[in-house]
């Protein structure tokens, strides 16, 4: 009834996630795990736990406890509820199972996260169902998160199971026709069933899926309603669904809110460094590379610092990422304490260089990135880069940009056209005129006497038009020779204001 491609038998795949609410702050969190933790939820002083980890469990910990009673139990950490970051894992999640199959189906519970994948027709890509569930726990997993996968050809038996079986086992793949034999274990109360449903269940001494589903199905009807038919095809893995699947965005996000405020920069590096590996982890999963990558921090007193780091070339490089975002804090560092941490990354495809068998090897891009990246920290970032020209009549117009390999070829050009460069002296050097008609006739230039052949000029420069600067200089082009007729193209400025002549430069 889900509507599978090419009437392909339907075939589900429930991955559920328990203790969500603990498992999406722990997975950033990696010293927290191996530590009893529980979450509180609500309004001081009515906290209580909401969800917890294994450990937490062991010690005692249990669902609804107040925060009085969690800290009466040794070594348990207390911690809030965080929706944000819930949020940001419930994303992430559908993110992954959306690599196996753009079609899947997200349910959410109280305390946990189940989304079902409509996998019919995936046998060609992945292999056996049992084979893409593995590999599929297997990326969950490097999320830092534990969860359950079934498999089943009816939707509500796979979530049924997902939800009912142990984390030790974690992937269990139903037979068809068998659904009902493998649901009659598990207890009523996966089901969600309100709180009369099961009083009622309870007193005629139903506790399993199977035994519900034995029950006559015109006598469940008869004290239940509709419901009563429903909780039985339910129990017997026979509950028809319309699946509906929902969009999976991808958006290579990452966001902490600290526990506590951090004020040094190799703490924040830490952080940073597990989040990039979670973001270049899921960009390698779709054969993209990261091309650039935004830190935002929340401070203290509620500002916001954002910096930007983006290399020529997409890379999957974690040692360059930290790297090049340690150098951008040190050169513009937070001006209080953090208190939130948001890093977002753009995807690119990853770079391919085709280098000629005796063309020289090119410098590595991260190794460039990092080594431009110490020099700006030391000469300022207005200082490296590539120089772009500027519409302006102004000597040196010019700016800084950042430097960036060029994604298109260069337009053609002519091959007869000569091309010269000035090189510029800076800077520029006194010189001694003579003119004749106002022009040039020679000119005497470290101690040697040069006679003018061919002067073309002069170009007032200075400024731009509208502004109410005077322009003050004018530009000639010379062609000089001395005294053993050797050639000489310069460039030459007249001030208008000192009256004085300077060399600007020579042309190759």
């Amino acid at each position: 009834m889900g509507g599978t491609p090419m009437n392909a038998p339907e075939l589900y795949a429930a991955l559920y996630v328990r203790e969500f609410p603990a498992q999406a702050p722990l997975r950033l969190r990696a010293a927290l795990r191996e530590q009893p933790c529980a979450i509180l939820d609500g309004i001081p002083p009515s906290e209580y736990v909401c969800a917890m980890n294994t450990k937490a469990r062991t010690r005692g910990v249990r669902h609804g406890m107040t925060r009085v009673e969690v800290e009466t139990i040794s070594s348990v950490i207390p911690l809030a509820r965080t929706p944000h970051e819930e949020a940001q894992a419930r994303t992430i999640v559908q993110e992954v199972a959306g690599g196996f199959t753009p079609r899947i189906e997200a349910c959410t519970f109280e305390s946990a996260f189940l989304c079902v994948l409509d996998i019919s027709g995936t046998e060609s890509l992945f292999g056996p169902p049992r084979q893409l569930a593995q590999e599929l726990l297997k990326r969950i997993r490097s999320l830092g998160m534990a969860a359950t996968i079934a498999v089943s050809g009816n939707f509500h038996a796979a979530w049924c199971m997902a939800r009912g079986m142990s984390t030790k086992a974690a992937i269990t793949v139903l037979p068809q026709g068998k659904e009902r034999d493998a649901l009659a274990p598990l207890p009523l109360a996966i089901l969600e069933l309100n709180d009369a449903q099961m009083s009622t269940l309870s007193s005629w001494g139903i506790s399993t899926l199977g035994k519900l589903a034995t029950l006559p199905e015109k006598s469940l009807i008869a004290r239940l309603g509709q419901d009563g038919k429903r909780l039985r095809q339910l129990a017997a893995g026979e509950l028809p669904h319309l699946f509906q699947p929902g969009e999976t965005p991808f958006t290579l996000r990452e966001e902490m809110e600290l526990d506590s405020p951090i004020e040094l920069l190799d703490g924040l590096l830490f952080l940073l460094n597990l989040m990039l590996e979670q973001i270049i982890r899921r960009a390698s999963d779709r054969i993209l590379a990261v091309a650039s990558v935004s830190v935002s921090l929340s401070l203290e007193g509620g500002a916001t610092h954002m910096r930007t780091v983006s290399p020529p070339t997409p890379t999957n490089e974690r040692a360059l990422w930290l790297k090049l975002l340690q150098m951008e804090l040190e050169l513009h560092p937070p001006q209080a304490a953090i208190l939130h941490v948001a890093l977002e990354a753009e995807p690119g495809h990853i770079s391919k260089v085709q280098l000629g068998l005796f063309s020289p090897q090119l410098p590595e891009p991260g190794r460039l990135e990092v080594t431009l990246a110490r020099i700006a920290k030391i000469v300022g970032e207005d200082a490296v880069g590539q120089a772009v020209l500027r519409d302006t009549h102004q000597p040196r117009g010019f700016r800084m940009e950042k430097f960036r390999v060029p994604t298109t070829a260069p337009a053609p050009t002519e091959a007869d056209v000569v091309r010269f460069a000035l090189r510029e002296l800076r800077p520029s050097e006194p010189i001694t005129v003579q003119l004749i008609a106002g022009a040039p006739c020679s000119l005497r230039f470290r101690n040697e006497t040069y006679r003018v052949e061919s002067a073309y000029g002069p170009w007032v420069i200075g400024t731009d038009w509208w502004n109410q600067e005077h322009w003050g200089q004018a530009q000639w082009d010379l062609v000089l020779a001395d005294a053993s007729d050797t050639k000489l193209r310069c460039c030459i400025i007249r001030d208008l204001k000192k009256h004085c002549w300077q060399m600007a430069g020579f042309y190759d």
